[in-house]
């Protein structure tokens, strides 16, 4: 066999043997909630796009890379979410989407518990999030669980307008192959 061939024998079974998913919006949420004025105040946004390569026998090949559509943030009211969509918030003109890709996915304390190291970009800004999450298994895929706290001003979203820094992002992921 010639050396060409079998890089390619390789390169298409290894990739085979490691579980890729795409995250699927539909039946999936990525939720916020966040104080204004003392009182909570939800939202979510849509438009999942990605991959996710995750075995749990195999941790240190996971990679989380996806993206969701900053513009399709909905608080059920539309005047509020055109102002979120402003440059002084998400900016969605010049920054569309968010994106979180992973550093690092471990076990937990007990199966199907796991925290993973990410890299979020919320418009020109890149931080690090420690996400805590279960997985578990769905038909085709995973149902990926977690919940964490962010502070909006790390990524200079709404300046020091009246709602709380602090917020909890809420995600119910479903990803198939």
């Amino acid at each position: 066999m010639k050396p060409a061939f079998l890089i390619f024998l390789v390169v298409i079974t290894g990739s085979a043997l490691f579980a890729q998913y795409k995250p699927v919006d539909q039946g999936s949420t990525v939720q916020f909630t966040i104080a204004n004025f003392g009182f909570d105040v939800g939202g979510s946004f849509k438009g999942l796009q990605g991959t996710i390569d995750f075995d749990p026998q195999k941790l240190e090949n996971a990679h989380v890379d996806v993206s969701i559509d900053a513009a399709s943030i909905n608080t059920d009211n539309s005047l509020r979410d055109d102002h979120l969509r402003s440059e002084n918030y998400f900016d969605v003109k010049n920054h569309p989407r968010i994106r979180m890709e992973s550093i690092k996915v471990e076990g937990g304390s007990k199966p199907g518990v796991y925290t993973m190291l990410a890299r979020l970009t919320i418009k020109r800004t890149t931080q690090n999030v420690l996400i805590p999450f279960t997985a578990t298994t769905v038909a085709e895929g995973y149902q990926f669980t977690g919940i964490f706290p962010l502070k909006r001003r790390d990524f200079d979203v709404g300046g020091f307008s009246a709602i709380s820094n602090e917020l909890h992002v809420s995600l119910n992921i479903i990803a198939k192959k």
